[in-house]
């Protein structure tokens, strides 16, 4: 397992990233949610992108989808939702 990381470290890593889920009209489905959980389990970092025709506020979606996934949030920027796996943050970096 790769050595824990702080917030800001994480922020980096995800603008190196693509948004490898799309959330749309059809909000937060059982489908996306265990699609975050296999993918924040295999590649600790994940990046959704929300696109604009969905109802959800991005804030609330990205909390509820940290919640039922397991996940932490990293940062929510614009449409788009950076989540990663609670055992990779340094301790030091405090909860995302």
């Amino acid at each position: 397992m790769r050595e824990a990381r702080s917030k800001k470290e994480l922020k980096g890593e995800g603008t190196a990233i693509k948004p490898t889920i799309h959330v749309g009209k059809g909000g937060l489905t059982e489908g996306i949610v265990e699609e975050v959980k296999i993918q924040v389990k295999a590649n600790k970092l994940v990046k959704i992108k929300v696109l604009a025709s969905s109802s959800q506020e991005k804030k609330e979606l990205a909390e509820e989808l940290a919640r039922r996934s397991g996940a932490k949030v990293v940062e929510v920027r614009g449409n788009t939702i950076l989540l990663c796996d609670e055992r990779i943050l340094a301790a030091k970096g405090g909860p995302c």
